[in-house]
């Protein structure tokens, strides 16, 4: 019997071409990716990529969209025994793990979900977690939108990296309370970190005082 020669190269797929153009974009930054670009780098010409996607830019959302699907929201599940507070923190460390971890992408993520189906269901559970937790609804939407904006801003970039390692650029004449700055570039975790843990807790601070101030709810935890 004649057997048929399996394929030198995998069939082109969506999912290729989200993880190709991902390591593009996490090598090169968002610039990197074209469809001439991409066709190259997976062995194909260029018209197969529009059986999968029909511009670059849902090729981008869909390489957004895989960075959504790494946050985790086990702590918005009613059966989960975090209060909305200790949830809400939780969830805004995963975001921001993946953000950092993949940070060209933050542009696109901070335009919103539009219609990527995991940046969907992040908004989807939050808003419906808070709800739950006794927020009025119009508050609920407030407090997701403060956490996207919150998260996406402390990925945009580096406070630390700011800082040249130069301590000749920090003229004591000139900035008298910079003589340390040249130190920051080499503790970046630590002060980004550190900032962010910060800001987090300030926010939900603020948060918890507005919460006090709602009418008792049964479901309130």
């Amino acid at each position: 019997m004649c057997r048929m020669a399996r394929p030198r190269k995998p069939l082109l797929s969506r999912e290729r071409i989200v993880e190709t153009a991902s390591a593009l974009v996490d090598a090169e930054g968002l610039d990197a990716v074209s469809t001439r670009r991409l066709a190259a780098e997976l062995g194909v010409s260029g018209p197969s990529l529009y059986n999968h996607f029909r511009n670059k830019d849902e090729i981008l959302d869909a390489v957004a969209d895989a960075v959504s699907a790494r946050v985790d929201l086990s702590m918005f599940r009613e059966d989960d025994p975090r209060d909305w507070r200790t949830a809400l923190h939780d969830y805004a460390v995963s975001y921001r793990a993946a953000l950092t971890a993949h940070p060209h992408t933050v542009p696109v993520l901070a335009r919103g979900p539009r219609r990527r189906p995991a940046g969907l269901k992040v908004a989807d559970t939050v808003f419906g977690a808070m709800v739950r937790a006794g927020w009025p609804p119009a508050q609920a939407t407030h407090i997701g939108a403060l956490m996207r904006y919150f998260i996406t801003g402390s990925a945009l970039g580096s406070f630390a990296r700011g800082f040249v390692d130069d301590a000749t650029a920090y003229d004591p004449a000139d900035y008298p309370h910079l003589g340390q700055a040249h130190l920051l570039a080499d503790r970046q975790e630590q002060v980004d970190e550190g900032a962010f843990e910060t800001g987090l807790r300030a926010l939900l601070d603020g948060l918890a005082i507005q919460y006090e101030t709602l009418r008792p709810a049964p479901n309130r935890r």
